[in-house]
């Protein structure tokens, strides 16, 4: 090639090439121009959002505490269950063995030793220990030492009160279903 040909093809092989780029840059962008419309999607979870938030409101209606007036009152015109009544029989037929009541063991995880450190410290039916929260459980494993740190005592309220209620299968079931009494 000539010295003169070298030149022109310098200048006109980048200008073709920018060329083109811009043509493909315009219609590349000419398609993406378009304004994304959610106002249909953002009304449907705002209508969802309310009925959720009345929904939340009712449950709170119905979740109402009563007041210390209140449970004195219904105290003195003996409304209030005070316990509801053990049945070994259901819960032998349902464990195939014998269950005393109030016995703590009978919760996965609660051992001769652990249901001890509880009784001692106060903690001596499954109504008590369906009451009791879990970092109240943890505190009184925490004060056995180091050799109870293993136990996991989460599920331990949740499983006292099935036993409390009387509902064998559904503790059986439960028990069945999760390692060790670990949620």
């Amino acid at each position: 090639m000539n010295p003169e040909n070298i030149n022109i093809w310098c200048w006109l092989i980048p200008l073709i090439v920018g060329v083109i780029a811009a043509i493909l840059g315009y219609l590349l962008g000419k398609g993406e121009n378009k304004v994304l419309d959610y106002s249909a999607e953002v009304k449907l979870m705002r209508a969802k959002n309310a009925k959720l938030e009345a929904d939340l409101d009712a449950c709170n209606k119905k979740l109402t505490v009563p007041s210390s007036s209140d449970i004195a009152s219904s105290l003195d015109k003996g409304q209030l269950n005070t316990l509801i009544p053990f049945d070994a029989g259901a819960a032998k037929a349902v464990f195939g063995k014998t269950i005393l009541e109030n016995d703590l063991k009978i919760v996965e995880g609660i051992g001769p030793k652990i249901e001890a450190m509880f009784k001692n410290d106060g903690i001596k039916t499954w109504k008590d220990l369906s009451e009791m929260p879990v970092a109240g459980c943890q505190a009184i494993l925490n004060k056995g030492g180091d050799r109870f740190k293993v136990h996991d005592p989460s599920s331990w309220p949740m499983q006292a009160k099935m036993c409390y209620e009387g509902k064998w299968a559904e503790l059986f079931r439960w028990q069945e279903e999760h390692n060790h009494g670990k949620l």
